[in-house]
């Protein structure tokens, strides 16, 4: 019996491994957090297109806190002070 767990980069439900095929990039490497942060900000536009770039990116900010692959990065860390 599989058991889903999260991505530790997105946190979208997956089967196995520890980063979902939207993460990483045709060699299953991660891709750098300037992508990721660029690619869940544009998620959060389409999911809220009257949020401001600047909210959407502070939101996708947020999210990415919470998740182990980016809790550690500089901006990340920034944010929390």
């Amino acid at each position: 019996m599989n058991e889903n767990k999260a991505c530790q980069s997105c946190g979208m439900t997956i089967d196995d491994g520890t980063y979902c095929q939207h993460c990483t990039d045709e060699n299953g490497n991660l891709q750098t957090f300037e992508e990721r942060l660029e690619r869940m900000t544009q998620w959060l536009r389409r999911q809220e297109p009257d949020a401001s770039p600047e909210d959407a990116q502070q939101k996708a900010l947020i999210a990415m806190a919470q998740l182990p692959a980016w809790r550690n990065q500089p901006q990340v860390k920034a944010m929390r002070k």
